[in-house]
């Protein structure tokens, strides 16, 4: 009797081992940048940067623990999954040192084992290990200067949430002197710039994502709810990658709600009925060990574009690709932004859903009513990470016009970047009915076919991109011509096989 054949693996991929080599790399990084820093200033290179990781909480006033995500700066030098941790490093010496909470001996009983001091000592690669209740007893033996030790501590605002760092605290602090100016700059501006570990990090979220978006796609089925979408997302990202978190709350956004930039929250679940005609915008990303991705598919639900969906769906292709094209050490992002508006623009008067001079629409901010939002922000540990607005750095004044004062970052391109490049055209009512009563844009819109597009929502297509020497590299590998998502949607494998047709259609 003929055995049964074994079905094909979920995945072609396998999480692979997490390097804390790359921790060591980052403090080695900060360590050369603050020493660097303080030479420059003429101050001695004593002292120590001292962070705070994140605490567990509980749910309100419940005995539920969260699920514990250690905060970023941490997770960055040190790596530490672990709540209640403190970390040091002396730049005298450059050592490194950890801070381990003193776990009650029930902790065994309900928790599990308590890891000895050594345990963490190799598995973060630290030169020291101590508990937390010692470290001022520690830095100020270890310190080797006169006076009081000077402690670096991080303090500087998220230019993307106006919320600011949280700086170290604990017993003792008043037998050190506190610098709450300097690390916090330095510091994100090492984030900036990603190493090759950090890319082969980054790398592997962009994989396992990119593969979960084509497995969605392809199981995505007109009278699915928005959260099964979702659903089949987190378990193959799960599953197979072994990513426990998510680099922020997925949006499984159809028909009309795809004009809502930021759906699938508290307020707007992901729980509409898919309907016949529908378009989708996926926007989902995975984490693996701190490290994201961000990634948006746009697709009709029912796996064929309408000649109307194509239209916007490659209004935004073309933006999408052409920014990809321009991209290189030196370019600056604001002309990027640019770049993608008029590029929509240019689609839209094409497809008669717009009348008049693209100049013209351009410096009456026409752009912005299409895409309200930023073309895309650095990506790293934070899906939005740190360092768009820097004071040290020239031009950091933030734009006041519409969709430019969205903008996450105004710098020129610095190879070694991740960013995320992520066009959209929607149909806002609340930004586009103002414009079509707004003497200075009224007379750009043909509001005959524009009608058309009343409930349509809108398409976005996010890819992530590192910056290399001369250009960039799409670390995204999702199908993005129509003719391709087309393909997928109705079986084809990914990546599709190069025919002479699928040359004759565009990318092979």
């Amino acid at each position: 009797m003929a055995s049964t054949p074994s079905p094909p693996p979920g995945s072609s991929l396998t999480p692979p081992k997490i390097p804390f080599e790359l921790h060591v790399a980052n403090r080695e990084k900060l360590l050369k940048s603050i020493r660097s820093h303080l030479s420059d200033s003429s101050r001695p290179l004593q002292g120590f940067v001292l962070l705070q990781g994140g605490e567990e909480k509980n749910r309100y006033c419940t005995d539920h623990t969260e699920l514990f995500r250690q905060e970023s700066y941490f997770a960055y030098l040190f790596g530490v999954r672990e709540p209640g941790f403190y970390g040091a490093i002396d730049i005298a010496t450059g050592n490194s040192i950890l801070f381990a909470p003193r776990l009650p001996a029930e902790y065994a009983v309900w928790l599990g084992e308590i890891k000895s001091l050594s345990h963490f000592k190799e598995r973060y690669m630290v030169s020291m290990i101590y508990y937390t209740d010692e470290i001022a007893q520690v830095l100020c033996d270890q310190y080797g200067g006169s006076g009081k030790p000077l402690l670096f501590l991080l303090h500087g605002l998220n230019t993307d949430s106006d919320n600011f760092s949280k700086p170290a605290e604990f017993q003792g602090m008043e037998k050190f002197e506190t610098d709450l100016t300097t690390l916090h700059p330095i510091l994100t501006e090492c984030r900036v710039l990603k190493s090759d570990l950090e890319l082969a990090l980054i790398q592997f979220a962009n994989d396992i994502s990119s593969e979960a978006h084509i497995e969605v796609m392809r199981k995505t089925r007109v009278k699915m709810k928005e959260y099964q979408l979702e659903s089949m997302f987190l378990h193959h990202t799960y599953m197979y990658g072994g990513c426990r978190h998510c680099s922020y709350t997925c949006i499984c956004a159809t028909g009309g709600n795809g004009a809502v930039l930021h759906y699938g929250h508290a307020a707007a679940p992901n729980e509409r009925i898919l309907e016949d005609g529908d378009m989708a915008l996926l926007d989902m990303g995975a984490e693996y060990h701190f490290y994201g991705s961000d990634i948006t598919c746009s697709f009709p639900v029912n796996g064929k574009f309408t000649s109307d969906q194509a239209l916007i769906y490659n209004a935004v292709l073309e933006a999408h690709n052409a920014v990809i094209s321009s991209m290189k050490p030196g370019v600056n992002w604001i002309d990027m932004h640019k770049l993608a508006e008029k590029t929509i623009l240019e689609s839209l008067k094409k497809g008669s859903i717009l009348v008049g001079d693209v100049d013209d629409m351009m410096a009456k901010r026409l752009g912005a009513v299409f895409m309200p939002h930023g073309l895309g922000h650095f990506m790293g540990i934070d899906t939005h990470d740190p360092g768009g607005f820097l004071k040290n750095l020239q031009r950091m004044e933030r734009p006041k016009e519409p969709g430019l004062k969205s903008l996450r970052t105004i710098r020129d391109l610095k190879q070694g970047m991740v960013i995320t490049v992520e066009p959209g055209c929607y149909f806002i009512d609340a930004v586009l009915a103002p414009a079509l009563e707004s003497s200075n844009t009224s007379k750009f819109f043909n509001r005959e076919t524009i009608g058309r597009f009343k409930n349509f929502g809108g398409v976005r297509i996010e890819s992530d991109l590192h910056v290399t020497a001369n250009g960039c590299k799409n670390m995204t590998k999702c199908p993005r011509e129509t003719w391709e998502i087309e393909a997928v949607m109705s079986g084809a494998p990914w990546p599709l096989e190069k025919t002479s047709t699928n040359s004759a259609n565009g990318k092979g």
